[in-house]
Protein backbone atom coordinates (compact mmCIF):
# COMPACT_ATOMS: atom_id res chain seq x y z
CA UNK A 1 0.00 0.00 0.00
CA UNK A 2 1.39 3.34 -1.31
CA UNK A 3 2.10 6.17 1.52
CA UNK A 4 0.03 8.66 1.82
CA UNK A 5 1.10 12.02 0.72
CA UNK A 6 0.60 14.09 3.30
CA UNK A 7 3.74 16.37 4.62
CA UNK A 8 3.48 16.09 8.27
CA UNK A 9 6.35 14.04 8.93
CA UNK A 10 6.12 10.64 10.99
CA UNK A 11 5.89 10.79 14.45
CA UNK A 12 6.63 8.57 17.14
CA UNK A 13 4.20 5.50 17.61
CA UNK A 14 1.65 5.66 20.27
CA UNK A 15 -1.47 4.46 21.68
CA UNK A 16 -4.99 5.46 20.24
CA UNK A 17 -5.43 7.78 23.13
CA UNK A 18 -6.30 11.17 22.42
CA UNK A 19 -3.95 13.92 24.35
CA UNK A 20 -4.94 14.42 27.96
CA UNK A 21 -5.31 18.21 28.38
CA UNK A 22 -5.00 19.64 32.04
CA UNK A 23 -8.74 19.29 33.49
CA UNK A 24 -8.93 23.02 33.06
CA UNK A 25 -7.21 23.92 29.87
CA UNK A 26 -4.84 26.42 31.51
CA UNK A 27 -1.58 25.17 30.14
CA UNK A 28 -2.74 25.10 26.93
CA UNK A 29 -1.19 27.44 24.04
CA UNK A 30 -2.70 30.21 22.31
CA UNK A 31 -3.30 28.45 18.34
CA UNK A 32 -1.56 31.09 15.70
CA UNK A 33 -3.42 32.88 12.90
CA UNK A 34 -3.55 29.62 10.96
CA UNK A 35 -6.60 28.17 8.73
CA UNK A 36 -8.33 25.30 9.86
CA UNK A 37 -11.47 24.01 7.55
CA UNK A 38 -13.66 20.77 9.18
CA UNK A 39 -15.35 17.55 7.74
CA UNK A 40 -18.29 17.03 9.98
CA UNK A 41 -20.25 13.37 9.40
CA UNK A 42 -22.32 14.29 12.85
CA UNK A 43 -23.97 17.01 14.30
CA UNK A 44 -22.51 16.71 17.43
CA UNK A 45 -18.52 16.76 16.03
CA UNK A 46 -20.52 19.73 14.47
CA UNK A 47 -20.67 21.43 17.72
CA UNK A 48 -17.73 20.55 19.17
CA UNK A 49 -15.88 22.53 16.54
CA UNK A 50 -18.47 25.82 17.06
CA UNK A 51 -17.69 25.47 20.55
CA UNK A 52 -13.74 24.93 20.00
CA UNK A 53 -14.03 27.85 17.62
CA UNK A 54 -15.49 30.75 19.93
CA UNK A 55 -12.28 29.83 22.84
CA UNK A 56 -10.62 32.45 23.64
CA UNK A 57 -7.39 30.21 22.29
CA UNK A 58 -8.77 30.08 18.80
CA UNK A 59 -8.93 33.53 18.86
CA UNK A 60 -6.50 34.11 16.04
CA UNK A 61 -7.12 31.13 14.11
CA UNK A 62 -10.00 30.78 11.30
CA UNK A 63 -12.48 28.45 11.42
CA UNK A 64 -14.84 26.84 8.85
CA UNK A 65 -16.72 23.89 9.84
CA UNK A 66 -18.15 21.61 6.38
CA UNK A 67 -20.55 18.59 6.45
CA UNK A 68 -19.58 15.31 5.11
CA UNK A 69 -16.50 13.21 6.30
CA UNK A 70 -13.25 12.13 4.03
CA UNK A 71 -15.18 12.21 0.88
CA UNK A 72 -16.55 15.46 0.94
CA UNK A 73 -13.00 16.59 1.63
CA UNK A 74 -11.58 15.23 -1.55
CA UNK A 75 -14.08 16.41 -3.50
CA UNK A 76 -14.14 20.00 -2.07
CA UNK A 77 -10.05 20.30 -2.37
CA UNK A 78 -9.97 19.35 -5.75
CA UNK A 79 -10.92 22.57 -6.78
CA UNK A 80 -9.82 24.15 -3.93
CA UNK A 81 -6.57 25.07 -2.01
CA UNK A 82 -5.96 23.23 1.12
CA UNK A 83 -5.52 25.08 4.45
CA UNK A 84 -3.06 24.61 7.28
CA UNK A 85 -5.31 22.16 9.05
CA UNK A 86 -7.86 19.64 7.96
CA UNK A 87 -9.72 18.36 10.45
CA UNK A 88 -12.37 15.12 9.25
CA UNK A 89 -14.62 13.05 10.82
CA UNK A 90 -15.05 9.62 9.98
CA UNK A 91 -16.97 6.17 10.99
CA UNK A 92 -15.35 4.01 8.37
CA UNK A 93 -13.65 0.43 8.97
CA UNK A 94 -9.84 0.42 8.99
CA UNK A 95 -9.54 -0.65 5.33
CA UNK A 96 -11.31 1.51 3.86
CA UNK A 97 -10.69 4.87 6.30
CA UNK A 98 -6.80 4.18 4.80
CA UNK A 99 -7.95 3.91 1.04
CA UNK A 100 -10.22 7.19 1.21
CA UNK A 101 -7.39 9.21 2.79
CA UNK A 102 -5.03 8.12 0.03
CA UNK A 103 -7.57 10.18 -1.87
CA UNK A 104 -7.80 12.73 -0.35
CA UNK A 105 -3.64 13.19 0.27
CA UNK A 106 -4.01 12.99 -3.51
CA UNK A 107 -5.36 16.88 -3.70
CA UNK A 108 -3.85 18.39 -0.49
CA UNK A 109 -0.65 20.61 -1.03
CA UNK A 110 2.30 20.55 0.67
CA UNK A 111 2.55 21.76 4.40
CA UNK A 112 -1.69 20.95 5.18
CA UNK A 113 -2.00 18.93 8.29
CA UNK A 114 -4.68 16.70 8.87
CA UNK A 115 -6.45 15.21 12.04
CA UNK A 116 -8.95 11.82 12.10
CA UNK A 117 -11.41 11.51 14.78
CA UNK A 118 -12.59 7.81 13.94
CA UNK A 119 -14.47 5.46 16.16
CA UNK A 120 -11.88 2.64 15.95
CA UNK A 121 -9.54 2.43 19.28
CA UNK A 122 -6.52 0.48 17.46
CA UNK A 123 -3.08 1.11 18.72
CA UNK A 124 -2.23 -0.25 15.20
CA UNK A 125 -4.42 1.94 12.76
CA UNK A 126 -2.56 4.97 15.13
CA UNK A 127 0.56 3.61 14.15
CA UNK A 128 0.14 3.39 10.53
CA UNK A 129 -1.80 6.63 10.29
CA UNK A 130 0.76 8.35 11.57
CA UNK A 131 3.61 6.27 9.48
CA UNK A 132 1.21 7.21 6.36
CA UNK A 133 1.58 10.82 7.53
CA UNK A 134 -1.61 11.66 9.50
CA UNK A 135 -0.75 13.90 11.90
CA UNK A 136 -3.02 12.97 14.92
CA UNK A 137 -5.51 10.48 15.18
CA UNK A 138 -8.40 10.91 17.83
CA UNK A 139 -11.13 8.33 18.92
CA UNK A 140 -14.71 10.14 18.82
CA UNK A 141 -16.88 11.30 20.85
CA UNK A 142 -14.21 14.22 21.71
CA UNK A 143 -14.55 17.56 23.57
CA UNK A 144 -14.23 20.92 22.58
CA UNK A 145 -10.79 21.16 24.90
CA UNK A 146 -9.38 17.79 23.58
CA UNK A 147 -10.05 19.38 20.02
CA UNK A 148 -8.18 22.78 20.81
CA UNK A 149 -5.02 20.81 22.68
CA UNK A 150 -4.64 18.70 19.78
CA UNK A 151 -4.06 21.39 17.25
CA UNK A 152 -2.15 23.92 20.29
CA UNK A 153 0.43 20.17 19.99
CA UNK A 154 0.82 20.20 16.38
CA UNK A 155 1.53 23.84 16.29
CA UNK A 156 3.52 24.04 19.45
CA UNK A 157 7.34 25.28 18.98
CA UNK A 158 9.20 22.08 21.17
CA UNK A 159 12.51 24.36 21.25
CA UNK A 160 10.30 27.37 22.30
CA UNK A 161 10.17 27.93 26.28
CA UNK A 162 7.09 27.81 27.87
CA UNK A 163 4.49 30.94 27.52
CA UNK A 164 3.85 32.95 30.45
CA UNK A 165 0.50 33.35 32.32
CA UNK A 166 -1.25 36.25 32.20
CA UNK A 167 -3.53 36.97 35.08
CA UNK A 168 -6.63 39.77 34.46
CA UNK A 169 -7.71 42.05 37.56
CA UNK A 170 -10.74 43.61 36.60
CA UNK A 171 -13.10 45.22 39.62
CA UNK A 172 -16.97 45.01 40.06
CA UNK A 173 -17.35 48.65 40.07
CA UNK A 174 -14.47 51.81 40.11
CA UNK A 175 -13.06 52.12 43.18
CA UNK A 176 -13.27 48.64 44.81
CA UNK A 177 -9.57 48.35 45.13
CA UNK A 178 -8.45 46.00 42.18
CA UNK A 179 -5.58 47.83 41.13
CA UNK A 180 -4.26 47.77 44.83
CA UNK A 181 -4.81 44.04 44.38
CA UNK A 182 -3.28 43.34 41.38
CA UNK A 183 -0.27 44.90 42.78
CA UNK A 184 -0.05 43.41 45.73
CA UNK A 185 -0.56 40.30 44.07
CA UNK A 186 2.35 40.79 41.43
CA UNK A 187 4.66 41.62 44.49
CA UNK A 188 3.73 38.30 46.19
CA UNK A 189 4.51 36.50 42.93
CA UNK A 190 7.82 37.89 42.33
CA UNK A 191 8.97 37.29 46.37
CA UNK A 192 6.96 34.52 47.65
CA UNK A 193 7.15 32.04 44.07
CA UNK A 194 10.74 33.37 43.15
CA UNK A 195 9.32 33.86 39.08
CA UNK A 196 10.37 36.92 37.06
CA UNK A 197 7.16 39.41 36.32
CA UNK A 198 5.55 42.22 34.35
CA UNK A 199 2.92 44.45 36.02
CA UNK A 200 1.42 45.73 33.10
CA UNK A 201 -1.00 48.89 34.13
CA UNK A 202 -3.03 48.85 31.65
CA UNK A 203 -5.42 52.55 32.93
CA UNK A 204 -3.45 54.36 30.95
CA UNK A 205 -5.00 57.78 32.44
CA UNK A 206 -5.33 57.03 35.85
CA UNK A 207 -3.50 54.30 36.51
CA UNK A 208 -1.57 54.07 39.48
CA UNK A 209 1.18 51.49 39.51
CA UNK A 210 3.68 53.94 39.50
CA UNK A 211 2.65 55.78 42.60
CA UNK A 212 2.04 51.95 44.49
CA UNK A 213 6.00 51.29 43.51
CA UNK A 214 7.16 54.78 43.51
CA UNK A 215 8.09 54.63 40.18
CA UNK A 216 7.85 57.78 37.58
CA UNK A 217 9.70 56.34 34.82
CA UNK A 218 9.53 58.52 31.24
CA UNK A 219 8.52 56.08 29.52
CA UNK A 220 6.07 53.09 29.49
CA UNK A 221 3.40 50.98 28.19
CA UNK A 222 1.83 53.76 26.35
CA UNK A 223 4.81 54.13 23.91
CA UNK A 224 4.78 49.99 22.90
CA UNK A 225 1.21 50.73 22.26
CA UNK A 226 1.60 53.92 19.85
CA UNK A 227 4.41 52.32 18.56
CA UNK A 228 2.93 49.03 16.76
CA UNK A 229 6.10 49.14 14.19
CA UNK A 230 9.04 49.65 16.29
CA UNK A 231 7.71 46.67 19.06
CA UNK A 232 10.03 43.71 19.33
CA UNK A 233 11.46 42.92 22.91
CA UNK A 234 13.92 44.93 22.73
CA UNK A 235 12.01 48.04 22.24
CA UNK A 236 9.58 46.75 25.58
CA UNK A 237 12.97 45.97 27.21
CA UNK A 238 13.54 49.76 27.44
CA UNK A 239 9.95 50.31 28.55
CA UNK A 240 10.43 48.22 31.74
CA UNK A 241 10.89 49.83 35.40
CA UNK A 242 12.37 48.05 37.96
CA UNK A 243 10.40 47.84 41.37
CA UNK A 244 12.27 44.84 42.88
CA UNK A 245 14.57 42.01 42.52
CA UNK A 246 12.42 39.86 40.22
CA UNK A 247 9.03 42.67 39.15
CA UNK A 248 8.91 44.73 36.54
CA UNK A 249 6.54 47.89 35.30
CA UNK A 250 4.86 48.83 32.48
CA UNK A 251 4.03 51.95 33.70
CA UNK A 252 1.06 53.67 32.24
CA UNK A 253 1.30 57.83 31.57
CA UNK A 254 -1.72 59.19 33.46
CA UNK A 255 -1.81 62.22 32.05
CA UNK A 256 -4.47 63.35 30.47
CA UNK A 257 -2.62 65.03 27.28
CA UNK A 258 -4.34 62.99 25.23
CA UNK A 259 -6.98 60.38 24.52
CA UNK A 260 -5.95 56.57 24.86
CA UNK A 261 -8.74 55.33 22.37
CA UNK A 262 -7.67 51.73 20.70
CA UNK A 263 -8.69 49.21 18.78
CA UNK A 264 -10.07 45.72 19.69
CA UNK A 265 -6.37 43.91 19.33
CA UNK A 266 -4.36 46.79 20.26
CA UNK A 267 -3.10 45.79 23.63
CA UNK A 268 -2.16 42.10 22.33
CA UNK A 269 1.59 42.65 20.49
CA UNK A 270 2.37 43.47 24.15
CA UNK A 271 1.27 41.57 26.43
CA UNK A 272 2.48 38.36 23.56
CA UNK A 273 6.15 39.71 23.59
CA UNK A 274 5.84 39.82 27.47
CA UNK A 275 3.93 36.40 27.80
CA UNK A 276 6.52 35.34 26.00
CA UNK A 277 9.59 36.09 28.04
CA UNK A 278 9.06 36.37 31.58
CA UNK A 279 6.60 33.34 33.84
CA UNK A 280 4.14 35.98 34.66
CA UNK A 281 2.22 38.74 33.22
CA UNK A 282 -0.32 40.72 35.32
CA UNK A 283 -2.77 43.01 33.85
CA UNK A 284 -4.07 46.06 35.93
CA UNK A 285 -7.09 46.77 33.52
CA UNK A 286 -9.36 49.75 33.76
CA UNK A 287 -12.71 50.02 35.12
CA UNK A 288 -14.22 50.69 31.31
CA UNK A 289 -15.77 48.36 28.89
CA UNK A 290 -14.42 49.02 25.36
CA UNK A 291 -13.51 46.35 22.44
CA UNK A 292 -9.78 45.68 23.63
CA UNK A 293 -10.77 45.81 27.46
CA UNK A 294 -13.66 43.16 26.27
CA UNK A 295 -10.54 40.98 24.02
CA UNK A 296 -7.81 41.16 26.76
CA UNK A 297 -10.29 40.44 30.02
CA UNK A 298 -11.70 36.97 28.25
CA UNK A 299 -8.21 36.25 26.58
CA UNK A 300 -6.62 36.23 30.04
CA UNK A 301 -5.08 32.86 31.60
CA UNK A 302 -6.35 33.84 34.92
CA UNK A 303 -9.06 35.92 35.82
CA UNK A 304 -9.77 37.90 39.16
CA UNK A 305 -12.63 40.02 40.24
CA UNK A 306 -12.34 42.72 43.13
CA UNK A 307 -15.44 43.70 45.00
CA UNK A 308 -17.25 45.25 47.25
CA UNK A 309 -20.08 43.83 49.33
CA UNK A 310 -22.86 46.10 48.39
CA UNK A 311 -25.66 45.93 45.46
CA UNK A 312 -24.12 47.93 42.86
CA UNK A 313 -21.28 45.22 42.80
CA UNK A 314 -23.11 42.30 43.40
CA UNK A 315 -25.22 43.28 40.13
CA UNK A 316 -21.97 44.23 38.15
CA UNK A 317 -20.10 40.94 39.31
CA UNK A 318 -23.03 38.48 38.26
CA UNK A 319 -23.22 40.13 34.66
CA UNK A 320 -19.09 39.76 34.32
CA UNK A 321 -19.28 36.26 35.73
CA UNK A 322 -22.10 35.34 32.83
CA UNK A 323 -19.70 37.13 30.24
CA UNK A 324 -16.80 35.16 31.25
CA UNK A 325 -18.95 31.90 31.47
CA UNK A 326 -20.21 31.97 27.99
CA UNK A 327 -16.95 33.42 26.25
CA UNK A 328 -14.27 30.58 28.64
CA UNK A 329 -16.56 27.87 28.20
CA UNK A 330 -13.35 25.55 28.63
CA UNK A 331 -12.13 28.04 31.52
CA UNK A 332 -12.30 27.89 35.20
CA UNK A 333 -14.62 30.40 36.65
CA UNK A 334 -12.74 33.53 37.70
CA UNK A 335 -11.03 34.18 40.90
CA UNK A 336 -13.56 36.19 43.34
CA UNK A 337 -12.01 38.71 46.02
CA UNK A 338 -14.19 40.23 48.51
CA UNK A 339 -12.40 43.89 49.53
CA UNK A 340 -12.80 46.16 52.15
CA UNK A 341 -14.95 44.18 54.26
CA UNK A 342 -16.22 45.08 57.65
CA UNK A 343 -16.21 49.11 57.14
CA UNK A 344 -17.26 51.27 60.24
CA UNK A 345 -21.49 51.97 60.29
CA UNK A 346 -21.44 50.76 56.57
CA UNK A 347 -24.30 48.61 55.39
CA UNK A 348 -23.29 45.56 53.72
CA UNK A 349 -24.22 42.79 51.99
CA UNK A 350 -23.01 39.28 54.46
CA UNK A 351 -19.98 37.34 52.74
CA UNK A 352 -21.64 34.46 52.44
CA UNK A 353 -25.06 35.88 50.99
CA UNK A 354 -23.40 37.58 48.63
CA UNK A 355 -20.65 34.75 47.35
CA UNK A 356 -23.94 32.52 47.37
CA UNK A 357 -25.70 35.16 45.22
CA UNK A 358 -23.08 34.70 42.78
CA UNK A 359 -22.53 31.32 42.46
CA UNK A 360 -18.70 31.41 43.03
CA UNK A 361 -16.77 30.71 46.55
CA UNK A 362 -14.17 33.89 47.49
CA UNK A 363 -10.60 32.77 46.95
CA UNK A 364 -10.04 36.17 49.70
CA UNK A 365 -11.79 38.14 52.05
CA UNK A 366 -10.15 41.35 52.67
CA UNK A 367 -10.98 43.24 55.93
CA UNK A 368 -10.71 46.81 56.05
CA UNK A 369 -7.88 48.43 57.18
CA UNK A 370 -7.70 52.64 56.43
CA UNK A 371 -4.16 52.93 58.61
CA UNK A 372 -2.39 49.96 56.87
CA UNK A 373 -4.02 50.68 53.41
CA UNK A 374 -3.31 54.38 53.59
CA UNK A 375 0.38 54.25 54.66
CA UNK A 376 1.32 51.40 52.13
CA UNK A 377 -0.36 54.11 49.63
CA UNK A 378 1.08 57.19 50.95
CA UNK A 379 4.69 55.83 51.13
CA UNK A 380 4.11 53.91 47.61
CA UNK A 381 4.80 50.96 48.81
CA UNK A 382 2.38 47.71 48.69
CA UNK A 383 0.74 46.28 51.76
CA UNK A 384 3.46 43.18 52.70
CA UNK A 385 6.29 46.23 52.47
CA UNK A 386 4.42 47.48 55.58
CA UNK A 387 2.92 44.71 57.45
CA UNK A 388 3.87 41.66 56.06
CA UNK A 389 2.04 39.84 58.55
CA UNK A 390 -0.75 41.30 58.26
CA UNK A 391 -4.19 39.53 56.96
CA UNK A 392 -4.07 41.28 53.80
CA UNK A 393 -0.95 40.59 53.23
CA UNK A 394 -1.40 36.67 54.07
CA UNK A 395 -4.58 37.22 51.80
CA UNK A 396 -2.25 38.65 48.77
CA UNK A 397 0.06 35.15 48.89
CA UNK A 398 -2.74 33.34 48.78
CA UNK A 399 -4.31 34.59 45.78
CA UNK A 400 -0.19 34.42 44.21
CA UNK A 401 -0.30 30.37 44.56
CA UNK A 402 -3.72 30.74 43.10
CA UNK A 403 -3.05 32.51 39.98
CA UNK A 404 0.06 30.92 39.19
CA UNK A 405 -1.42 26.98 39.74
CA UNK A 406 1.58 26.04 41.96
CA UNK A 407 3.43 26.67 44.94
CA UNK A 408 6.68 27.70 43.24
CA UNK A 409 7.55 29.35 39.80
CA UNK A 410 10.78 28.16 38.56
CA UNK A 411 12.66 30.74 37.50
CA UNK A 412 12.77 30.75 33.74
CA UNK A 413 16.25 31.29 31.83
CA UNK A 414 14.84 33.96 29.34
CA UNK A 415 16.33 35.96 26.85
CA UNK A 416 14.46 39.40 25.85
CA UNK A 417 13.10 40.82 28.97
CA UNK A 418 14.60 37.66 31.06
CA UNK A 419 17.92 39.26 30.01
CA UNK A 420 17.03 42.77 30.88
CA UNK A 421 15.67 41.40 33.99
CA UNK A 422 18.97 40.20 35.27
CA UNK A 423 20.48 44.20 34.07
CA UNK A 424 18.09 46.19 36.13
CA UNK A 425 18.60 43.79 39.17
CA UNK A 426 22.09 44.60 38.69
CA UNK A 427 21.90 48.41 38.39
CA UNK A 428 22.63 50.49 41.34
CA UNK A 429 19.57 52.80 42.36
CA UNK A 430 20.57 56.18 41.16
Amino acid sequence: MSSLAFDDPPRPAGSAAAPTPSPDGRDVRPIPRISIQAFCETQQFAETLAAAAADRRMGRAHVKVHMGGIAAATEFYGAAPTPNLILVETTLPRERLVVELERLASVCDAGTKVVVVGITNDVELYRELHRRGVSEYLVGPVGALQVIVTVADLYADPKAEPLGRTVAFVGGKGGVGSSTVSHSVAFALSRTLGGDVVLADLDLAFGTAGLDFNQDPAQGIAEAIHSPDRLDETFLDRLLSRCSDHLSLLAAPATLDRTFDFGETAMEPVIDIAQANVPMVVLDLPHIWSGWMKRTLIAADEIVLTVEPDLANLRNAKNLLDLLKQARQNDAAPHLVINRVGVPKRPEIKVDEFAKALGVEPLAIIPFDAALFGTAANNGRVVAEVDGKSAAAAAFDRIARAVSGRNEIRRARRQGLGSVLARLRGRKTA
